[in-house]
């Protein structure tokens, strides 16, 4: 993976990234015209589904080492595939692209940040935890 990661859920948050990486990669603004972030069934994070009439909203994850890319691909699991896209300034990035149904309206990310991301980021370090032990 070359081209850098575009992160539209909870992998652009630094409070996520810390715990599974130990860092924060560098992160820049990006949209992704033909993509939208929905909500997905009985979950706090999002996925990316095509949609020619959408602009998903993101950021540009760079310097990613070749065992961060793993560590990720395996965080991210089966339940999505990683898609190279587009992206509106030319760039063309790597994206996790979720592969099954979704619920009819948009993942709220004020919501997410506000009332799930200290959970979900506990969450997280509890995973690595036990990747670590694997």
């Amino acid at each position: 993976m070359t081209a850098g990661l575009f992160v539209y859920g909870t992998l652009r948050f630094p409070a996520v990234l810390e715990v599974l990486l130990g860092r924060v990669p560098d992160l820049a603004p990006a949209t992704a015209t033909g993509w939208r972030v929905r909500a997905l069934p009985g979950v706090v994070y999002p996925g990316l589904v095509a949609d020619p009439e959408s602009v998903a909203e993101g950021l540009l994850m760079t310097g990613l080492t070749a065992a961060e890319r793993r560590l990720l691909d395996e965080y991210e699991s089966d339940l999505y595939e990683l898609v190279s896209l587009s992206l509106d300034d030319g760039r063309t990035a790597w994206a996790y692209a979720w592969k099954d149904a979704t619920e009819p309206y948009d993942w709220d990310l004020a919501r997410f940040t506000d009332h799930d991301l200290a959970t979900y980021a506990e969450g997280c370090r509890l995973w690595r935890q036990a990747y670590d032990t694997t």
